[in-house]
């Protein structure tokens, strides 16, 4: 056999032997790391087992039997002395075995930088009026603010420019210019709209008839937070007085002007479902002097005056498309003068108080409605005082995706200088239907009634105009508009009935 020492398959005893933690005598330690790697520790090692042939003769049969006896009264193969090194650091054995980093393909080499991810998509952004409607106007941009200039330039004929009763009235041609300009803003929060219109006829048989007329109107939304808002609004009014009208106590040449404007402050919180609206309001009415046939001046001074409201709305969402409200308002009528012409105390107080709703039934029927009960009370005891229907509606209706119905009405009471009469008593109706003929070609018809009670006079006025409106809109930029209106008056006043027919054409151009 070779020098070295072999490992030896113990036997029975020899493994009783090792379980009782003994060695059988004449065993050697070897160091496990000869055989594999690891650390070192040390194992039973045995020399090639004696012939029996030279075993004593006197071995007990009992004893060989007992495997415990083979161990008794013998020396321990084991040492009791500290292996070497014991208390050192565990030292790598100079040859390292097989691991499995070894049959880990190596990493491959980097030789260019892999490509960026592409970039997610953008959130898409909601298309405005002119990108939806390609023959809408594309507006200017002013930061996040879209303004959208226009001027329109009219010729017509006017058979009664005065809307005078007279008969045998001669008409007139005419030339109209209008400017309009509208305003929305693009932010996150906040909004900004509003809308200016202002426009001037003249008539080239009766200049005296020349006019002008403007109205507009700028709302600012200030987000507070997310159920709080502020509410800023002001507004303009243009309008002029036609010769025959019953405040006019003489004839007048021209057409004197009426200025109205005002503005509001107001908050609007929201509860849940509960919204309560505070505002505040002052307008403003100022008339200008009328100039008589003799060349006088007629003085309106005592016309003008400055009205003071406050207002309180509480709604609540019964349904996202249905929102009931009750609304109470008091106001404060300061007219210039303590007395008008004819000596009365026109300065008021009026209370208000109305029951309405918002609703979106459908997405293509949409509005308001509301209506009250007003009573007015005036400083001058000898007018009684003015109570009566007070009420608003605006309708949106569209049947088809062409077609759109439009209906507003109003109820009022408003103010007079007829001695006497404490005021009146005003109901507006106006309906418009819109159909699309082709995407860049319109037809509008439409009719306006109202009718006007002058308190205690028993004077009344019943006016009506139907007409058609055409809009055929050549590109972005440029549209040809035509119109026709018919109007009438019906009045108790003898000599006021007048009618009149207008019909024009012309040009709009748009930015």
């Amino acid at each position: 056999m070779s020098g070295r020492a072999k490992i030896l398959l113990m036997s029975g005893p020899a493994l009783a032997a090792l379980a009782l933690g003994c060695l059988p005598a004449g065993a050697q330690q070897v160091p496990r790391n000869s055989l594999r790697t690891g650390t070192p520790s040390y194992i039973a090692q045995t020399p090639a087992a004696p012939d029996p042939a030279l075993a004593p003769a006197t071995a007990d049969p009992e004893a060989i039997r007992d495997p415990a006896s083979l161990v008794q009264g013998q020396n321990s193969a084991v040492s009791s002395r500290q292996p070497p090194r014991a208390s050192g650091p565990v030292q790598a054995p100079a040859l390292r075995g097989v691991t499995q980093r070894q049959f880990r393909p190596p990493p491959p080499a980097v030789a260019t930088l892999p490509p960026p991810a592409p970039p997610s998509p953008p959130a898409p952004r909601r298309r405005s009026a002119a990108e939806e409607d390609p023959w809408a106007a594309p507006g200017l941009r002013v930061g996040s603010v879209t303004l959208k200039p226009a001027i329109t330039t009219f010729l017509g004929y006017d058979t009664n420019p005065q809307r005078s009763a007279t008969p045998g009235t001669k008409g007139s041609p005419f030339s109209r210019y209008e400017g309009e300009l509208e305003v929305q803003s693009d932010w996150n929060v906040h909004a900004l709209t509003g809308r200016l219109r202002g426009g001037y006829s003249d008539f080239f048989r009766d200049h005296e008839a020349s006019r002008p007329d403007a109205q507009g109107n700028l709302d600012l939304r200030l987000d507070v937070t997310r159920d709080t808002r502020i509410l800023l609004e002001s507004r303009l009014d243009l309008t002029t007085q036609r010769p025959g009208s019953p405040d006019l106590t003489a004839n007048v040449q021209g057409r004197p002007q009426v200025w109205q404007y005002g503005g509001s402050a107001g908050i609007t919180h929201d509860f849940n479902r509960l919204q309560l609206t505070l505002r505040g309001s002052v307008d403003r009415s100022d008339y200008e002097d009328a100039q008589l046939s003799s060349g006088a001046l007629l003085s309106q001074k005592d016309r003008n005056m400055t009205d003071y409201g406050l207002r309180l709305r509480a709604a609540y969402e019964v349904t996202p498309g249905i929102k009931p409200f009750v609304q109470a308002e008091i106001d404060r009528r300061d007219f210039d003068e303590k007395s008008d012409s004819s000596g009365y105390m026109r300065s008021s107080d009026g209370m208000t108080a109305r029951l309405g709703s918002t609703f979106e039934i459908t997405r293509q029927l949409t509005g308001e409605i509301s209506g009250g009960y007003q009573n007015r009370r005036y400083e001058d005891t000898r007018l009684k005082d003015l109570r009566g229907f007070v009420g608003d509606a605006s309708i949106l209706w569209s049947p088809t995706p062409l077609t759109t119905v439009t209906l507003r009405g109003t109820a009022e009471l408003g103010d007079t200088t007829i001695p006497g009469s404490s005021g009146t008593t005003v109901r507006r109706a106006t309906l418009e239907i819109a159909h699309a003929l082709r995407r860049n070609l319109t037809v509008t018809g439409f009719t306006n009634f109202s009718r006007t009670e002058y308190d205690g006079q028993g004077l009344r006025e019943d006016y009506t105009n139907v007409g058609a409106r055409l809009e055929y809109k050549l590109t972005r930029t440029f549209a040809i508009r035509a119109s026709f209106t018919h109007e009438r008056l019906n009045s108790t006043a003898p000599g006021s009935d007048y009618t009149a027919n207008v019909s024009q054409v012309g040009l709009r151009v748009q930015f």
